[in-house]
């Protein structure tokens, strides 16, 4: 390998090495990787490096031919390839266990990695299945491309995301990441969930460095009861097949359906809500978290509580509309979240929800998580289309008519 300082223009100033050919399983570089074609050199890769970040995952038999630019200084470890798994974080970044050991939602968070900035997520059968993709699914998976182009000093602390078009379940999703800004402190991306060609979901996330500042919190968690005081919707659900309250043919209709558990567990503060299908108030308490253990990268339990948020969330703006025989259909419009501080997605967190407010066929619905200390961890808010079905039928039927 030879190493130079300073490339030619129009590459940056700093460390250059070219023509590398990259024999070893792992390298490690205080860098960022994105990739460009150098035209003097033909068709051989152009790695542009910043920091922290780490390539070169392969067999021991593994060729990579690039040259590579770092902005400041730069540093690389070559590792052999029976030590590359000390670098591997035991999470949906690299993991190195079987996919039997992750707990069901981090497996339906798995990416595969297609290039640089490109991923691929899929819908599992084991996942919750509606009429379309799932919209947690979709938050939850593109944010997980976005983290996965940050430096590992940086979380997300904030995202708004809107959703395009219905998800095909049975198409692979592509998740192509775009770096729009990578700061000292900041970094911002925003992310396209595409499927044949079409853009049915775009992310736009915030991540930020830990820093010491001000704190204070003026919002009290209300008192609810503990978790383990309350049933599991397993529990409920094994309850409606015996309750009265509901027709004989509802019955019949639950226990003939089959179920496939949620990845995160849910409990109801007050049953009645998971009961009642009317007059209902507009707000909701329920503690939740993932099913099994998680591993500690404190990336992936964002993305699981960003996937988990979209469960039961906008349905919240119905409740007082809801009329015996009624059927109402519910879209998600866009979707925001912020996140204030630390916390696991495998232990109870407290969803308080409420929805101030619904007029011209929309819902709008905000949201606090708070951790079983009180502190708030999360605040988010949603919007969302509701409409009478036979409505929601004649609203898209003249654009299916015109094709």
């Amino acid at each position: 390998m030879k190493l130079s300082k300073g490339a030619k223009s129009p590459r940056p100033r700093g460390n250059f090495v070219t023509g590398a050919s990259l024999l070893f399983n792992t390298y490690l570089w205080q860098a960022e990787v994105y990739e460009a074609v150098n035209a003097e050199e033909g068709d051989r890769p152009e790695l542009q490096l910043k920091q922290y970040d780490y390539f070169g995952y392969g067999t021991a038999t593994s060729v990579h031919q690039a040259n590579v630019i770092a902005l400041s200084k730069l540093t690389c470890l070559v590792l052999h390839h029976r030590d590359s798994a000390l670098l591997q974080p035991k999470s949906i970044w690299n993991a190195n266990d079987t996919p039997e050991t992750y707990s069901t939602v981090e497996h339906v968070l798995r990416l595969e990695p297609l290039d640089v900035n490109i991923f691929r997520g899929f819908t599992l059968p084991d996942a919750p299945r509606f009429r379309q993709v799932f919209g947690g699914q979709l938050i939850g998976q593109a944010l997980a491309a976005a983290s996965k182009t940050v430096d590992c000093l940086k979380l997300v602390h904030s995202l708004h995301c809107f959703f395009l078009m219905p998800g095909d379940l049975t198409t692979p999703i592509i998740y192509q990441v775009h770096r729009q800004r990578e700061g000292n402190s900041f970094a911002t991306r925003r992310v396209d969930a595409m499927q044949q060609g079409n853009v049915i979901f775009t992310l736009l996330a915030s991540f930020q460095k830990a820093e010491a500042g001000f704190e204070h919190q003026a919002v009290v968690m209300p008192t609810v009861p503990a978790p383990e005081m309350l049933l599991s919707m397993d529990e409920l659900r094994e309850r409606r097949l015996t309750d009265p309250r509901f027709a004989p043919s509802y019955r019949n209709k639950v226990a003939t359906t089959d179920f496939i558990p949620w990845p995160v567990e849910i409990r109801f503060c007050d049953e009645s809500n998971f009961v009642k299908q009317h007059n209902l108030q507009p707000s909701l308490k329920y503690w939740f978290k993932a099913r099994g253990k998680l591993t500690d990268d404190p990336a992936l339990h964002r993305c699981v509580v960003a996937y988990a948020s979209d469960l039961i969330f906008l349905g919240v703006s119905t409740y007082p509309h809801r009329t015996k025989g009624l059927k109402i259909t519910s879209l998600s419009l866009d979707h925001s979240m912020w996140f204030h501080r630390p916390f696991r997605a495998d232990e109870w967190l407290l969803f308080v929800i409420e929805s101030p407010s619904a007029s011209n066929a929309r819902g709008f619905i905000f949201g606090r998580m708070f951790n079983r200390r009180g502190e708030l961890v999360v605040s988010l808010t949603q919007e969302a289309i509701n409409l009478e079905l036979w409505l929601f039928i004649s609203s898209i039927r003249p654009a299916a008519d015109s094709h």
